[in-house]
């Protein structure tokens, strides 16, 4: 490992607050960060391009071996409003699915929910590349992160992907975690999780360095809509939903939920 310790972030909203932690806390000093979408970042974890990575959870299983190292994620529950499943007909009409390249847990997600939740078996297909425009007839698209909020008003129907879940389970979700691929120092850990911690602290703070979302109730966002602590609700979530994609195509899933 090198002499500071590789970290990778992604680069939407909803991490502000956990990188202001870091950005203002001593770990800083001891890592390199560097930041892009969840995708790109479970990428660089699995190539071990990085030590530790804000990554989508369904990497997981991927990784070996794989490590937790923070109290706090990326998380809802219920109503998450920046992972959503958009159409131009109702939840029945739709005969293809897009998913988004930017996270495989979303994708993963949506696959569970139209199976179990609502009951339909749409053809799923795979862009590398943008896609929104493609949202028509009885196509719709999986779209998360900040371009969510863009496509909010464009399509006639809007799926909640953290709501369904909720509708489904009961449960909160955790759609990224701060994941290892190797043992980290305990020093260092507890700094980061410090870190971590003082952000989600710091919202008001965070906001008022915040210029380019005007219009969006940012408050409300940090602390309804995203739910940072990694608590015993969302880890028992998280063991559901590994344990559901990834016997996914082989078992009947929620038997006796």
């Amino acid at each position: 490992m090198d002499s500071k310790i590789r970290v990778a972030a992604v680069s939407y909203l909803n991490t502000k607050p956990l990188l202001y932690g870091i950005e203002h806390s001593p770990v800083r000093e001891k890592i390199t960060l560097k930041t892009d979408y969840p995708a790109k970042i479970a990428q660089w974890l699995l190539q071990d391009e990085v030590d530790v990575g804000l990554v989508p959870v369904a990497v997981i299983p991927q990784l070996n071996p794989a490590f937790i190292i923070s109290d706090y994620c990326i998380g809802c529950d219920g109503k998450v409003a920046t992972v959503c499943l958009f159409s131009n007909v109702p939840i029945d009409e739709i005969r293809t699915v897009i998913l988004d390249y930017q996270s495989q847990t979303s994708n993963e997600l949506v696959k569970i929910l139209l199976k179990n939740l609502w009951k339909v078996n749409p053809e799923f297909i795979f862009y590398d590349g943008e896609f929104r425009h493609l949202i028509k007839d009885n196509t719709a698209a999986v779209v998360i992160g900040d371009r969510a909020f863009e496509q909010k008003g464009q399509s006639k129907f809007e799926y909640d992907l953290g709501e369904a879940w909720k509708q489904l389970t009961g449960l909160p979700f955790v759609f990224a975690a701060w994941v290892s691929n190797k043992k980290l120092p305990a020093s260092f850990i507890k700094a980061f999780n410090d870190a971590n911690r003082r952000g989600v602290e710091s919202i008001n703070k965070v906001i008022e360095e915040l210029q380019d979302y005007k219009g969006l109730d940012m408050k409300k966002y940090f602390t309804e809509s995203i739910r940072y602590e990694l608590d015993a609700e969302k880890k028992k979530a998280l063991e559901k939903f590994l344990w559901i994609s990834k016997s996914f195509k082989s078992h009947s899933l929620f038997e006796g939920v």
